[in-house]
């Protein structure tokens, strides 16, 4: 961490904003031997876009081929498979079914299947909808036709980019909480001014999501993009519904949107969502009534028996669309300065795409970086899916904080006293669980806010005595 300023200090790269994309971005500077700096304007990472997605590590079988999110979801998507198990990350081998529920839509399958063939993505097949069926037995019988994608997988959308950073600061990088980014200005060396202090540095890398275009404007530049949020709502069903949704069911998706898509999650449950909804609101993602009941009832028609299941959760995330599809990668080597803009539903997928992408334009500043660490420090996150052991099956756990979850006070004690602590309590939920399940933190809050007071940026609030 750094104190209230580290103007003293000139990093090699500043990277401005924590979400999934900048936790990438810093790992990969860090392991090319940078001295970096994260510059995050909430109390703790994920705060923004990467707190919301369906966390499905995706083959790229629907990009748009040759472009360059393709590029850099096929190359992320390579890399996570390559590193999950030294970070102990979970991989749920789960393969998906893009089902077709009409004749309009069966009909568009077979140019999804030679536009994943075009994408290298070659194990995608044509199933019919008997073979769908028999995979999944629980899919609706109005089902038309279906294609699978064994290659997609859920991952932990939380756990992989806090292992990123956790790299990086294993590796040396510091990190500014509470520092919204104010102003910056070039003359050789960047001078940013933030709410947390003034911080210099050699290069800026923007990765700030939601505000991707006001840091640009920020830095002084006059933004190629502008943010048109896009919220999704989703809903989460009850861990009884695993049985029926063992794989992803993705829709044949539409010119604007991948649609609404269901799926289990790491965490033994089963998601629906997300919408797609335009607003201008940056910060506020609510939850409509009349939506969530839409998606209950998709989901119902997609797998019936999921019409008298118990939803454990709803929420909504927003998106940091622009006027295009396509990722809005910009560099500018004069002022040492790249941003990676316009990154949707895709990020979890490309981000450690989009961070070696940034790396190579950052080589052609012509401002070497120091050597690469001889050492790299291993990194390894606990486990929280429900697929392996977890800590409250192992002995010495401690007691049992949160019971809808299974969270142990030795788990909250080790998130609090990582490297990277949480700032606040969505911090602490991203990286235990607890206050996540069924009850969504009624019993458990009172001894959670007792355990971490003094100890978040963001404090829980302690209920009054007799409260």
């Amino acid at each position: 961490m750094l104190g209230r300023t580290c103007a003293e200090d000139v990093f090699d790269v500043a990277v401005i904003g924590g979400g999934v994309v900048g936790c990438a971005v810093m790992r990969r500077f860090a392991l090319a031997g940078a001295k970096a700096v994260l510059i995050e304007a909430a109390p703790d990472i994920l705060a923004g876009a990467s707190k919301a997605n369906s966390a499905i590590l995706h083959t790229g079988f629907d990009a748009p081929p040759g472009s360059l999110e393709w590029q850099l979801m096929q190359a992320g998507y390579r890399e996570y498979l390559d590193i999950h198990a030294a970070y102990n990350l979970p991989l749920l081998q789960t393969g998906a079914l893009v089902c077709a529920w009409n004749e309009d839509e069966a009909a568009r399958l077979e140019g999804i299947v030679a536009q994943a063939r075009l994408n290298n993505v070659a194990d995608v097949r044509p199933l019919g909808a008997g073979v769908a069926r028999a995979l999944v037995p629980g899919l609706s019988p109005r089902l038309v036709d279906a294609v699978e994608v064994p290659g997609e997988y859920v991952i932990d959308p939380w756990s992989a980019p806090l292992a990123y950073l956790n790299q990086a600061v294993a590796l040396g990088a510091k990190l500014l909480f509470n520092a919204e980014l104010l102003a910056g200005q070039f003359d050789g060396t960047w001078q940013l001014q933030t709410k947390a202090g003034a911080v210099r540095a050699a290069a800026v890398v923007n990765t700030a999501g939601l505000y991707g275009d006001v840091v640009d404007a920020r830095l002084g530049f006059t933004p190629e993009f502008t943010i048109k949020p896009r919220k999704g709502q989703f809903v989460v069903f009850d861990k009884a519904t695993a049985r029926h949704v063992p794989c992803i069911i993705l829709p044949v998706p539409s010119e604007t949107t991948k649609g609404i898509v269901l799926c289990p999650t790491a965490f033994g449950n089963v998601l629906v969502g997300p919408t797609a909804e335009e607003q201008e609101d940056r910060t506020r993602a609510t939850v409509e009534a009349e939506t969530l009941t839409a998606l209950i009832r998709r989901a119902a028609e997609i797998v019936p028996a999921l019409a008298e299941m118990p939803v454990t959760a709803v929420y909504a995330g927003l998106r940091p669309a622009t006027e295009t599809k396509a990722y809005r990668v910009a560099s500018r080597p004069e002022q040492r300065a790249i941003t990676l803009g316009g990154v949707r539903s895709t990020g979890l997928t490309a981000a450690l795409g989009l961070a070696g992408h940034a790396l190579s334009l950052h080589a052609q500043f012509g401002t070497a970086l120091p050597a690469a660490p001889p050492v790299v420090p291993p990194v390894r996150l606990p486990n929280l899916a429900e697929s392996r052991p977890r800590d409250w099956q192992q002995q010495g756990c401690g007691e049992i904080v949160c019971h809808c979850e299974m969270v142990t006070r030795r788990e909250i004690e080790a998130a609090l006293a990582s490297a990277v602590p949480p700032g606040d309590f969505g911090g602490l939920k991203r990286r235990t669980r607890a206050g996540l399940g069924r009850c969504q933190g009624f019993y458990c809050n009172a001894r959670l806010a007792a355990m971490t007071q003094g100890r978040l940026r963001t404090p829980l609030a302690v209920p009054a005595e007799g409260g």
